[in-house]
């Protein structure tokens, strides 16, 4: 009898035991995966993890500071997402004239030698000037999976103005994520040996948090010279889903756009 309670101590000691460890590993996983949820966002926040789009290609690429879902067919990111606090917004004074190709892009980003006398510039999708903050962030918008051929008079003047402004949006909104891309179809011109498409429309989406809800505004502007206010080119996120067939915010749902931002 003294036998058997004794083992029956043993048993639900072993038992206490191993519920225990259960629960230790439980914590430990739970922490690993927050962990692995942080290290997506890369800014310490899950900004960037809760709105990401979704992708036409099933190629995502995450770079410490931004993401991208790269498009081999058109040579370029289909689109670049990233987030922008107003802590962000600094002017580092850094100079990187050059790009490289891009080694997370498994088949291959575009060389930069395709741009090249092609009559465009290599327009940047995440503005270097919008990672001033740091020279590493800086450093990482120059590679050719975050550019897309855009007309001077376009990269230098609407296009400019738009991302000036998204700039005032993150001092005002603290914090906010941008989407930006180029309209890609197989009718647009190609540049270069690798035959780089040459969108005629770049959009531009601004997602805040304003309270408990959320505001975007989002612009379609042709790659072109403009002299029209950048409110001209505000059109419904809608708009842009169907021309892309990306799903810009699919953890938020009924989410307008408008020019009220």
């Amino acid at each position: 009898m003294k036998s058997i309670l004794v083992c029956g101590l043993i048993g639900l000691a072993f038992l206490s035991c191993k519920k225990e460890n259960e629960t230790v590993v439980e914590t430990e996983i739970a922490k690993a995966e927050n962990s692995f949820v942080a290290d997506q966002s890369n800014t310490g926040s899950l900004y960037t993890v809760a709105y990401q789009p979704t992708s036409t290609t099933n190629q995502i690429v995450q770079h410490k500071y931004y993401t991208l879902s790269y498009n081999e067919k058109f040579e370029q990111a289909e689109w670049v997402a990233y987030e922008l606090k107003k802590e962000y917004l600094k002017n580092g004074n850094y100079k990187r004239p050059y790009f490289i190709e891009d080694p997370k892009v498994t088949t291959g980003s575009a060389d930069w030698r395709n741009y090249k006398k092609s009559g465009y510039d290599k327009g940047h999708l995440c503005p270097a000037g919008d990672m001033e903050f740091s020279e590493d962030a800086y450093n990482d918008t120059f590679y050719t999976s975050n550019i897309s051929p855009q007309r001077h008079d376009f990269n230098s003047g609407i296009w400019n103005r738009i991302e000036q402004k998204t700039r005032y949006w993150a001092g005002k909104y603290n914090d906010i994520y941008v989407v930006t891309g180029g309209i890609l179809k197989d009718s647009d011109k190609k540049i270069g040996t690798e035959k780089v498409s040459v969108p005629k429309y770049f959009y531009k989406i601004v997602l805040a948090k304003s309270g408990k809800e959320h505001k975007a505004i989002a612009f379609l502007v042709p790659n072109e010279d403009s002299d029209k206010p950048i409110y001209d080119f505000v059109v419904p996120i809608e708009t842009l889903e169907k021309m892309t067939g990306i799903d810009f915010f699919p953890n938020l749902k009924n989410l307008k756009s408008s020019k009220d931002f």
